[in-house]
């Protein structure tokens, strides 16, 4: 029982990990952007919403385009990780 419990505590931690790893490149990315273009939006007073809604687009695309193979990568293992585990479990 003790070990089920050692067992899917370090499952949840790896999961955490591998969301903070998938999530991270494009959460920096368009937070970079956001605040570049905020900057730029105080400096001029242009308060225009849409103005940042491309670019941080324009970059979370360019940022998948970029590492989305990584990106399932890492899910991927992380997926074949669990099923082992279940079958593991299993046995």
């Amino acid at each position: 029982m003790i070990d089920d419990a050692a067992s899917l505590l370090s499952l949840t931690d790896r999961m955490l990990w591998t969301t903070g790893l998938v999530a991270a490149p494009i959460l920096i990315g368009t937070l970079a952007v956001g605040l570049i273009v905020g900057i730029i939006q105080a400096a001029t007073s242009v308060n225009e919403q849409t103005l940042t809604f491309v670019p941080k687009l324009g970059v979370a695309a360019i940022i998948l385009v970029v590492f989305g193979g990584s990106m399932m990568g890492i899910v991927g293992d992380f997926t074949q990780e669990i099923f082992q585990q279940i079958a593991d479990i299993r046995r």
